[in-house]
């Protein structure tokens, strides 16, 4: 199943892909929906490079959703457009992809896009449910850390 999510952000996309590739970003973005604690290697990495992090997952910080692999796979950037990828899965996904999209709009202004295939078996459409109220959570994270200049993350505040 393919969920599909767009909003505009008003900060330059090249400043947007700067975050976007910050570990830290996505935990914030996700909290408190999901929390990811890092299983190998212990620690994320500060900044998304190719290869495969395994994280246990919880739901709402407190009830364990099995382990996920993230996998990055590909990182691209181009003149004003920027895709990064994360092929995972995980125990309740045998696919989790994820194409993030950052294209310049205007001046100041990027085009954000989640793009999620979603493979769980019998649990396709409660997963797919579950990653669309997710990733729609996640776009109002970015716009509110838009709209603060970032400010959470520099105080490296998770919440």
């Amino acid at each position: 199943m393919l969920i599909r999510r767009s909003t505009i952000l008003d900060v330059p996309a090249e400043r947007a892909w700067t975050m976007v590739r910050q570990s830290r970003l996505l935990e914030h973005v996700a909290y408190p929906l999901q929390v990811f604690d890092p299983v190998e290697p212990s620690r994320l990495p500060e900044v998304w490079t190719d290869g495969s992090y395994r994280v246990r997952c919880r739901t709402l910080g407190l009830i364990p959703t099995g382990e996920q692999w993230i996998v990055i796979s590909t990182i691209d950037k181009g003149p004003d457009r920027y895709l990064l990828r994360d092929d995972g899965h995980g125990d309740l996904a045998s696919r989790w992809d994820h194409l993030i999209t950052i294209r310049s709009v205007s001046a100041g202004r990027c085009l954000y896009m989640d793009e999620i295939e979603v493979r769980a078996g019998l649990l396709t459409p409660f997963v797919a449910a579950f990653a669309w109220i997710s990733y729609r959570h996640r776009q109002r994270r970015w716009r509110q850390l838009v709209a603060s200049d970032f400010a959470p993350l520099a105080a490296g505040a998770a919440e």
